[in-house]
Protein backbone atom coordinates (compact mmCIF):
# COMPACT_ATOMS: atom_id res chain seq x y z
CA UNK A 1 0.00 0.00 0.00
CA UNK A 2 1.63 3.29 -1.23
CA UNK A 3 0.80 7.01 -0.03
CA UNK A 4 1.28 10.46 -1.46
CA UNK A 5 3.83 13.02 0.46
CA UNK A 6 0.82 15.19 1.06
CA UNK A 7 -1.03 11.67 2.95
CA UNK A 8 1.90 11.08 4.88
CA UNK A 9 2.27 14.96 5.90
CA UNK A 10 -1.74 14.50 6.85
CA UNK A 11 -0.86 11.77 8.90
CA UNK A 12 1.47 13.01 11.32
CA UNK A 13 0.18 16.32 11.85
CA UNK A 14 -3.02 13.83 13.07
CA UNK A 15 -0.69 11.36 15.19
CA UNK A 16 0.40 14.80 16.66
CA UNK A 17 -3.10 15.68 17.67
CA UNK A 18 -3.50 12.97 20.18
CA UNK A 19 -0.49 13.85 22.76
CA UNK A 20 -1.13 17.41 21.87
CA UNK A 21 -5.04 17.23 23.58
CA UNK A 22 -3.90 15.25 26.41
CA UNK A 23 -0.63 17.05 27.04
CA UNK A 24 -2.34 20.53 26.95
CA UNK A 25 -2.09 22.59 30.45
CA UNK A 26 -0.09 19.74 31.99
CA UNK A 27 3.63 20.93 32.79
CA UNK A 28 4.93 18.39 35.28
CA UNK A 29 6.76 14.90 34.00
CA UNK A 30 5.86 11.65 35.39
CA UNK A 31 8.60 8.51 35.18
CA UNK A 32 6.47 5.13 36.72
CA UNK A 33 8.17 2.30 34.59
CA UNK A 34 11.35 2.20 33.00
CA UNK A 35 11.59 4.43 30.08
CA UNK A 36 12.60 3.64 26.51
CA UNK A 37 13.02 6.10 23.51
CA UNK A 38 13.04 2.66 21.34
CA UNK A 39 9.44 2.05 22.83
CA UNK A 40 7.85 0.63 19.34
CA UNK A 41 10.45 -2.22 19.83
CA UNK A 42 9.24 -3.29 22.86
CA UNK A 43 5.58 -2.61 22.45
CA UNK A 44 4.44 -5.58 24.97
CA UNK A 45 6.22 -3.86 27.89
CA UNK A 46 3.95 -1.34 27.68
CA UNK A 47 0.77 -3.23 26.65
CA UNK A 48 0.60 -6.64 27.59
CA UNK A 49 -1.97 -7.32 24.67
CA UNK A 50 0.45 -6.35 21.52
CA UNK A 51 1.75 -9.89 21.41
CA UNK A 52 1.53 -12.29 18.53
CA UNK A 53 0.60 -9.61 15.91
CA UNK A 54 2.44 -11.06 12.68
CA UNK A 55 3.78 -14.79 12.14
CA UNK A 56 7.21 -13.92 14.18
CA UNK A 57 9.09 -15.04 17.60
CA UNK A 58 9.98 -11.54 18.37
CA UNK A 59 13.12 -11.29 20.79
CA UNK A 60 14.29 -8.31 21.93
CA UNK A 61 16.60 -7.00 24.99
CA UNK A 62 18.45 -3.32 25.36
CA UNK A 63 20.00 -1.07 27.78
CA UNK A 64 19.24 2.81 29.10
CA UNK A 65 21.79 4.84 30.38
CA UNK A 66 19.92 7.97 31.55
CA UNK A 67 21.12 11.05 32.32
CA UNK A 68 25.19 10.30 31.45
CA UNK A 69 27.22 12.39 34.08
CA UNK A 70 24.83 12.61 37.03
CA UNK A 71 25.92 10.23 39.75
CA UNK A 72 22.97 7.72 40.56
CA UNK A 73 21.06 8.72 37.59
CA UNK A 74 18.41 5.81 35.85
CA UNK A 75 19.78 2.45 34.65
CA UNK A 76 17.59 0.53 32.60
CA UNK A 77 17.12 -3.07 30.85
CA UNK A 78 14.79 -5.01 29.78
CA UNK A 79 14.24 -8.13 27.68
CA UNK A 80 10.73 -8.92 26.12
CA UNK A 81 9.53 -11.95 23.55
CA UNK A 82 6.33 -12.69 22.07
CA UNK A 83 4.19 -14.90 19.49
CA UNK A 84 1.50 -16.24 18.05
CA UNK A 85 -0.16 -19.52 19.09
CA UNK A 86 -2.55 -21.77 18.09
CA UNK A 87 -4.95 -23.25 20.50
CA UNK A 88 -7.96 -25.26 19.56
CA UNK A 89 -7.33 -24.17 16.29
CA UNK A 90 -7.23 -20.18 17.44
CA UNK A 91 -4.73 -18.14 17.11
CA UNK A 92 -3.60 -16.70 20.29
CA UNK A 93 -0.98 -14.45 21.43
CA UNK A 94 1.67 -15.17 24.18
CA UNK A 95 4.42 -13.00 25.60
CA UNK A 96 7.34 -13.04 28.50
CA UNK A 97 9.29 -10.16 29.88
CA UNK A 98 11.08 -9.05 32.47
CA UNK A 99 12.58 -5.29 33.33
CA UNK A 100 15.29 -3.93 35.55
CA UNK A 101 15.70 -0.58 36.62
CA UNK A 102 18.34 0.97 39.37
CA UNK A 103 18.17 4.73 40.78
CA UNK A 104 20.04 5.62 43.41
CA UNK A 105 19.49 3.68 46.45
CA UNK A 106 16.83 1.90 44.95
CA UNK A 107 16.23 -0.86 42.38
CA UNK A 108 12.74 -2.84 41.21
CA UNK A 109 12.68 -5.59 39.39
CA UNK A 110 9.29 -6.85 36.79
CA UNK A 111 8.96 -9.81 35.54
CA UNK A 112 5.62 -11.62 33.75
CA UNK A 113 4.46 -13.67 31.59
CA UNK A 114 1.32 -12.41 29.16
CA UNK A 115 -1.47 -13.71 26.92
CA UNK A 116 -3.88 -12.09 24.49
CA UNK A 117 -7.22 -12.93 22.97
CA UNK A 118 -7.78 -12.19 19.16
CA UNK A 119 -10.68 -11.84 17.51
CA UNK A 120 -11.85 -9.73 13.93
CA UNK A 121 -13.10 -6.65 13.87
CA UNK A 122 -13.85 -3.52 11.16
CA UNK A 123 -11.45 -5.51 8.73
CA UNK A 124 -8.83 -6.01 11.38
CA UNK A 125 -7.68 -7.92 14.61
CA UNK A 126 -7.84 -6.64 18.11
CA UNK A 127 -6.29 -8.48 21.00
CA UNK A 128 -6.81 -8.24 24.34
CA UNK A 129 -4.05 -9.30 26.67
CA UNK A 130 -3.30 -9.77 30.41
CA UNK A 131 -0.23 -9.69 32.31
CA UNK A 132 0.53 -11.66 35.37
CA UNK A 133 3.39 -11.56 37.37
CA UNK A 134 5.50 -9.83 40.65
CA UNK A 135 7.39 -7.01 41.22
CA UNK A 136 10.47 -6.42 43.45
CA UNK A 137 11.10 -3.39 45.10
CA UNK A 138 14.49 -2.85 47.28
CA UNK A 139 16.28 -0.16 48.74
CA UNK A 140 20.33 -0.21 50.09
CA UNK A 141 19.43 1.40 53.52
CA UNK A 142 23.10 -0.01 54.19
CA UNK A 143 24.55 2.86 51.81
CA UNK A 144 22.77 5.76 53.13
CA UNK A 145 25.19 8.20 54.34
CA UNK A 146 23.69 11.71 56.53
CA UNK A 147 26.81 14.10 56.47
CA UNK A 148 27.98 15.62 60.24
CA UNK A 149 26.12 18.81 59.82
CA UNK A 150 22.56 18.19 58.83
CA UNK A 151 20.36 19.83 60.67
CA UNK A 152 17.30 18.38 58.79
CA UNK A 153 18.07 14.54 59.47
CA UNK A 154 18.79 12.49 62.57
CA UNK A 155 20.75 9.56 62.53
CA UNK A 156 18.32 7.75 64.72
CA UNK A 157 15.19 9.07 62.46
CA UNK A 158 12.87 5.52 61.80
CA UNK A 159 12.16 7.32 58.48
CA UNK A 160 15.32 6.68 57.11
CA UNK A 161 16.28 2.80 56.91
CA UNK A 162 19.57 1.64 57.78
CA UNK A 163 19.35 -1.69 56.89
CA UNK A 164 19.04 -3.17 53.23
CA UNK A 165 15.45 -3.89 52.41
CA UNK A 166 13.33 -5.79 49.87
CA UNK A 167 10.17 -6.75 49.01
CA UNK A 168 7.53 -8.55 46.93
CA UNK A 169 4.18 -8.08 45.66
CA UNK A 170 1.98 -9.88 42.84
CA UNK A 171 1.52 -7.95 39.92
CA UNK A 172 -1.30 -7.52 37.01
CA UNK A 173 -1.32 -5.75 33.64
CA UNK A 174 -4.20 -5.25 31.13
CA UNK A 175 -4.20 -3.90 27.63
CA UNK A 176 -6.06 -3.94 24.12
CA UNK A 177 -4.60 -3.64 20.67
CA UNK A 178 -5.56 -3.31 17.35
CA UNK A 179 -3.97 -3.64 13.98
CA UNK A 180 -5.60 -2.91 10.47
CA UNK A 181 -3.53 -2.69 7.63
CA UNK A 182 -0.88 -0.30 7.92
CA UNK A 183 -2.12 0.96 11.36
CA UNK A 184 -1.50 -0.35 14.85
CA UNK A 185 -2.91 1.19 17.78
CA UNK A 186 -3.28 -0.12 21.63
CA UNK A 187 -4.59 1.23 25.26
CA UNK A 188 -3.12 -0.41 28.62
CA UNK A 189 -2.37 -0.54 32.08
CA UNK A 190 0.37 -1.16 34.23
CA UNK A 191 0.09 -2.65 38.05
CA UNK A 192 -3.68 -2.44 37.28
CA UNK A 193 -4.26 -3.76 41.06
CA UNK A 194 -1.81 -0.69 42.87
CA UNK A 195 0.37 -3.56 44.47
CA UNK A 196 1.50 -3.00 48.05
CA UNK A 197 5.12 -3.75 48.56
CA UNK A 198 6.14 -4.59 52.22
CA UNK A 199 9.68 -3.94 53.00
CA UNK A 200 11.65 -6.00 55.00
CA UNK A 201 15.55 -6.78 56.24
CA UNK A 202 17.47 -8.40 54.04
CA UNK A 203 19.25 -9.89 57.31
CA UNK A 204 15.82 -11.82 58.37
CA UNK A 205 15.51 -9.92 61.38
CA UNK A 206 12.85 -7.40 61.39
CA UNK A 207 11.86 -7.51 65.41
CA UNK A 208 13.68 -4.17 65.11
CA UNK A 209 13.39 -2.41 62.19
CA UNK A 210 10.21 -0.02 61.14
CA UNK A 211 7.47 -1.18 58.85
CA UNK A 212 8.05 0.49 55.06
CA UNK A 213 5.78 -0.01 52.66
CA UNK A 214 5.98 1.10 48.76
CA UNK A 215 2.50 1.28 46.55
CA UNK A 216 3.18 1.07 42.76
CA UNK A 217 0.99 3.28 41.02
CA UNK A 218 -1.15 2.59 37.93
CA UNK A 219 0.23 4.14 34.68
CA UNK A 220 -2.10 4.17 31.41
CA UNK A 221 -0.51 4.11 27.90
CA UNK A 222 -1.90 5.17 24.66
CA UNK A 223 0.42 3.86 21.73
CA UNK A 224 0.11 3.89 18.16
CA UNK A 225 1.18 4.44 14.91
CA UNK A 226 1.70 2.76 11.34
CA UNK A 227 3.92 1.47 8.54
CA UNK A 228 3.44 3.87 4.98
CA UNK A 229 5.25 2.63 2.12
CA UNK A 230 6.38 5.54 -0.46
CA UNK A 231 5.00 5.00 -3.85
CA UNK A 232 7.92 3.72 -6.60
CA UNK A 233 10.53 3.43 -3.87
CA UNK A 234 12.32 1.20 -1.24
CA UNK A 235 11.30 3.88 1.47
CA UNK A 236 8.99 3.73 4.57
CA UNK A 237 7.35 6.39 6.98
CA UNK A 238 7.15 4.79 10.31
CA UNK A 239 5.11 7.44 12.52
CA UNK A 240 4.47 6.77 16.09
CA UNK A 241 3.57 7.79 19.40
CA UNK A 242 3.12 7.21 23.05
CA UNK A 243 1.29 8.78 25.78
CA UNK A 244 1.49 7.68 29.55
CA UNK A 245 -0.04 8.94 32.48
CA UNK A 246 -0.26 7.95 35.81
CA UNK A 247 -3.41 10.03 36.65
CA UNK A 248 -1.66 12.77 38.20
CA UNK A 249 1.21 13.51 35.51
CA UNK A 250 0.86 13.20 32.24
CA UNK A 251 3.79 12.97 29.26
CA UNK A 252 4.06 11.78 25.70
CA UNK A 253 6.33 11.87 22.51
CA UNK A 254 6.40 11.14 18.72
CA UNK A 255 8.75 9.73 16.72
CA UNK A 256 9.24 9.64 12.88
CA UNK A 257 11.02 6.81 11.32
CA UNK A 258 12.40 6.13 7.71
CA UNK A 259 12.94 2.73 7.22
CA UNK A 260 15.40 2.10 3.80
CA UNK A 261 14.34 -1.29 2.10
CA UNK A 262 13.44 -3.01 5.23
CA UNK A 263 17.11 -2.41 6.46
CA UNK A 264 18.27 0.57 7.76
CA UNK A 265 16.16 2.99 9.75
CA UNK A 266 16.60 6.64 10.58
CA UNK A 267 14.12 8.73 13.17
CA UNK A 268 14.16 11.64 15.50
CA UNK A 269 11.93 12.01 18.46
CA UNK A 270 10.62 14.78 21.29
CA UNK A 271 9.46 13.69 24.58
CA UNK A 272 7.26 16.20 26.12
CA UNK A 273 9.32 18.96 28.01
CA UNK A 274 12.17 16.67 27.95
CA UNK A 275 14.50 15.53 25.39
CA UNK A 276 14.88 15.20 21.71
CA UNK A 277 15.75 11.53 20.29
CA UNK A 278 17.60 10.50 17.29
CA UNK A 279 17.93 6.38 16.39
CA UNK A 280 19.23 4.42 13.89
CA UNK A 281 18.71 0.72 13.37
CA UNK A 282 19.67 -2.27 11.11
CA UNK A 283 18.05 -5.48 10.39
CA UNK A 284 19.19 -7.78 8.51
CA UNK A 285 18.28 -12.27 8.14
CA UNK A 286 15.84 -11.67 11.33
CA UNK A 287 18.48 -9.87 13.43
CA UNK A 288 18.25 -6.41 14.71
CA UNK A 289 20.53 -3.64 15.92
CA UNK A 290 19.26 -0.23 17.11
CA UNK A 291 20.62 2.86 18.80
CA UNK A 292 18.97 6.11 20.47
CA UNK A 293 20.31 8.86 22.01
CA UNK A 294 18.44 11.26 23.70
CA UNK A 295 19.40 15.11 24.25
CA UNK A 296 17.58 16.92 26.84
CA UNK A 297 15.97 19.96 26.58
CA UNK A 298 15.15 20.75 30.21
CA UNK A 299 17.47 22.60 32.61
CA UNK A 300 19.44 18.77 33.35
CA UNK A 301 21.03 19.78 30.68
CA UNK A 302 23.61 21.62 32.22
CA UNK A 303 24.38 18.57 34.40
CA UNK A 304 24.28 15.79 31.70
CA UNK A 305 25.90 14.84 28.39
CA UNK A 306 22.28 13.03 27.35
CA UNK A 307 20.79 9.58 27.23
CA UNK A 308 22.17 6.77 25.44
CA UNK A 309 20.50 3.01 24.54
CA UNK A 310 20.70 -0.21 22.65
CA UNK A 311 18.65 -3.15 21.30
CA UNK A 312 19.30 -5.83 20.38
CA UNK A 313 16.92 -9.09 18.60
CA UNK A 314 16.17 -11.18 16.94
CA UNK A 315 12.84 -12.75 14.94
CA UNK A 316 12.45 -16.04 13.69
CA UNK A 317 9.47 -16.69 11.10
CA UNK A 318 6.91 -18.77 11.68
CA UNK A 319 4.57 -21.12 9.71
CA UNK A 320 1.17 -22.55 10.87
CA UNK A 321 0.02 -23.65 7.62
CA UNK A 322 -1.29 -27.10 8.05
CA UNK A 323 1.07 -27.94 4.06
CA UNK A 324 3.50 -28.53 6.59
CA UNK A 325 1.86 -31.18 8.66
CA UNK A 326 3.82 -34.65 6.96
CA UNK A 327 1.42 -36.88 5.33
CA UNK A 328 2.57 -40.66 4.57
CA UNK A 329 1.09 -43.00 2.61
CA UNK A 330 1.74 -46.57 3.19
CA UNK A 331 3.59 -48.31 0.28
CA UNK A 332 1.15 -51.35 0.83
CA UNK A 333 -1.69 -49.21 -1.03
CA UNK A 334 -0.11 -49.27 -4.59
Amino acid sequence: MTRSVNDILSLLLRLAIVPAMLLAGICAHAQSDAQFSQYYQIKNYYNPAAIGTSDLLNIRGGARLQWVGIDNAPKSFAATAEMPFKLFKKRIGVGVLMQQESLGLYKNLTAGVQAGYKIKLFKGEMTAGVQIGFINQSFKGSEVVLPDDDNYHQGTDEAIPTNDLNGNAFDIGVGVYYTRGIWWGGLSMTHATQPVISLKSDTGDNSLEHNYEFQVGRTLYFMAGCNIQIKNTLFEVMPSVLVKSDFTFTTGEATARVRYNKFLTAGIGYRYNDAVTISLGAEIKGFYLGYAYDYATSAIAKASSGSHEIFAGYSLKLDFSEKNKNKHKSIRIL
